[in-house]
């Protein structure tokens, strides 16, 4: 059987809230009771809204909880799924967007956001 891994993910946009803290807490007792490993992952791709500190605001936080990083970000060893930043993640995507592309599965919309609200309200209304 495999081993149980669990993944935190916020993004470093702010204080960890108290939502966050519960997710963190359920997936680390869930790992925990399992024999599993917590892995925190930094979701970092709104770039508009990141906060500078934030992400070393979130690993102490979660130490402070007592909760411990088996891998990722904060963890005491490295892993081997790096990396662990999504920003840090593009070209490994990239990979599987062109692949999704050349087989027809996908396309690049050229939709901008007012676009796509319309169309959203349009079938919305339907």
């Amino acid at each position: 059987m495999k081993k149980v891994r669990v993944r935190f993910a916020p993004s470093p946009t702010g204080p960890l809230h108290i939502g966050g803290v519960r997710t963190a807490l359920y997936n680390y007792l869930f790992a925990k009771k399992h024999g599993g490993e917590m892995l925190l992952r930094i979701e970092d791709t709104d770039s508009a809204r990141f906060v500078p500190g934030a992400e070393d605001y979130i690993v102490e936080a979660l130490q402070w909880l007592g909760i411990t990083i088996d891998e990722g970000i904060g963890a005491t060893k490295p892993g081997v799924h790096a990396p662990y930043r999504q920003s840090e993640r593009k070209t490994i995507y990239r990979q599987y967007v062109d692949q999704l592309l050349d087989a027809g599965l996908a396309y690049i919309a050229f939709d901008t956001p007012t676009e796509l609200e319309a169309k959203r309200a349009e079938i919305a209304n339907f």
